[in-house]
Formats: C-alpha cells, structure tokens, sequence
C-alpha cells in the first residue's frame, strides 16, 4: 500500500520552489497510535510529506526520466506538534540539482508558525535492474492529477506546466 502524505499543490514552479498543503484529520488511523487519547501527527510522517513535496518537485523538474529516492535527511528540527485540525504547508525549494542528485529545503508551517524544517537529498536512480518501479506511469499521472500539480504548475519563465505522457 502507499500513502501520499499531501493532499495538493498551491504552487509549484519546475525546478525551483512548491507549496503543498496536507490537512491533519482525526479520521486517520495512524494519529491514533500516536499517542492514545493525545492523537498527534509524527513527525516521521511529516518529513515523508516533506520528501514528497520536494521529491515530485526534482522528479518532475527532470522529466521523471530517473527514479528520484530520498538518499539523506541532512538536518531536521521541528518546533511543535502537528495535531489534528492543522493545515500542514510545505514550502520546499530546490537548493542544487546535478545529474546523481538533488538538495533541497523544505520547511512546514501551520498557521503563520514554522513547525520543522529539513534539509533533503535525493539521489537519481537510473531505471531498470534494480531500481524498482514504484508507480505505473498512468497511476502518477492520475495522482498528480489530483495533486493539482498542473492546475498551478509553471515553468521558470511563469509558463503553464504541460502535462507529460509518461
């Protein structure tokens, strides 16, 4: 089973920077274990949401011609507790992207207050033997779809982000 751990994009600007957005509900099952009777979002979950956000970002920005894999949490550091009721922002940004990898930074707000910030490497997988394949093409482009990535996408120079055919 796999999880998004966003629910969509407000911005997103190829290669550069995104903002996507995740709403901590009570209805999910995992804030029940964390911790019984205080239900609480992991921050283990949170930096999978922030990988996410800034993973797709690279991924998209290189054609999702190599399998972006989130190699290193180079730092991390969070303030509070996500709980639910709270609107999760992740702002993340594109520090470096060179043909083995990408830096990025992402920090997550709720509110006007800073909750964590994490800085994030990915490494870039060249497809085939032994690189899995998480995704069938058409199942990604559906749930970008519904991420609204191409609703608010655009291009270094402000252009609309066209929808690949993978």
């Amino acid at each position: 089973m796999r999880w998004f751990w966003i629910d969509r994009f407000d911005e997103f600007v190829r290669g550069t920077r995104a903002v996507a957005v995740k709403n901590v509900s009570l209805a999910e099952e995992h804030l029940h274990d964390h911790f019984p009777g205080a239900a609480l979002m992991p921050n283990s979950l949170v930096v999978e949401g922030m990988a996410q956000a800034a993973g797709l970002l690279v991924a998209e920005s290189i054609q999702f011609n190599r399998r972006v894999v989130l190699a290193k949490v180079a730092a991390a550091e969070f303030h509070f507790d996500a709980v639910p009721g709270d609107t999760i922002r992740f702002h993340a940004e594109v520090l470096d992207i060179k043909p083995a990898g990408s830096l990025t930074k992402v920090r997550t707000m709720v509110g006007d207050r800073v909750q964590g910030e994490a800085e994030l490497f990915f490494a870039h997988l060249e497809p085939g033997a032994g690189v899995p394949q998480l995704f069938e093409p058409a199942e990604l482009m559906r749930w970008l779809d519904h991420m609204h990535i191409y609703d608010v996408g655009r291009d270094e120079a402000g252009q609309p982000l066209v929808r690949p055919d993978l």
